[in-house]
């Protein structure tokens, strides 16, 4: 019951300070201490939201392709270099001061590259996904790996247990909540790279809207866009969070 209050009580409280923003954002359309033009208030926001939601919805079907189809296989490259880099040191030692440098690259000089040798079609925009999504699943699990009890992996090799036996009982399902941190970094991630990528040319998206709105100075519009791409990443990490609690009962 005190559990439930609490929570109660949190939603309040964010609830509160959300609806706070709000009020401040009206008064300062209202009273034109920012043109409206600039800074068009909530409702004229919600209103083009309305407006044109089938139009939205036409380009979220195509980001959110490009975003989980990115987001897949940077899953799946990211575990496969996690557990690579775990079994082989030298390959760990060689491989992840890269993996790391390659982070300290900006995502927005990345993009025009590959728009250049990919073209603008699908394949430049999902190798930018891919980029950005890989990393938060490899380090996740490479840490989840190689944090396992030692004393229980020496239980099991005087058992007689092999890699395979040791990966499965031991180090992946104790990696698998780091598995999911990086998880919800990257569903985000996935979502803003696809628009990011659209920006610089395509034929259909939630960033190519973008740009077409922006040029038209259309900034409620612009708004609209914003919150839907904020809705869209906070549904897909309620949807990793509902498959966290699935995968890992142990933790409830």
């Amino acid at each position: 019951m005190k559990k439930k209050l609490q929570s109660i009580i949190n939603k309040l409280y964010f609830l509160s300070t959300l609806g706070g923003i709000f009020l401040i954002w009206q008064f300062l359309s209202y009273s034109s201490i920012i043109p409206p033009f600039l800074l068009p208030s909530p409702a004229k926001v919600i209103q083009a939201l309305i407006l044109d939601f089938p139009l939205l919805m036409e380009h979220s079907k195509i980001t959110l392709i490009e975003g989980l189809l990115g987001l897949f296989i940077g899953i799946a490259i990211g575990f496969c270099t996690a557990v690579f880099m775990d079994h082989f040191h030298k390959l760990y030692q060689a491989f992840y001061p890269i993996i790391i440098i390659t982070q300290t690259i900006p995502t927005i000089a990345i993009a025009p590259l590959l728009v250049l040798w990919l073209g603008y079609g699908i394949a430049p925009k999902i190798t930018l996904i891919v980029i950005v999504t890989f990393f938060p699943i490899a380090v996740g699990l490479l840490e989840g790996f190689q944090s396992a009890d030692g004393d229980t992996l020496n239980l099991l090799r005087s058992m007689g247990a092999n890699h395979v036996q040791i990966f499965w009982h031991v180090k992946f399902p104790g990696a698998l909540g780091r598995f999911f941190a990086g998880l919800k970094i990257s569903v985000s991630y996935s979502i803003v790279g696809a628009v990011i990528s659209e920006w610089l040319g395509g034929y259909g998206g939630l960033g190519v809207y973008m740009t077409r709105v922006r040029k038209s100075y259309a900034f409620d519009k612009m708004f609209a866009v914003i919150f839907l791409i904020s809705a869209l990443s906070l549904l897909l990490m309620y949807g990793v969070k509902k498959l966290e609690k699935i995968c890992m009962p142990w933790n409830a």
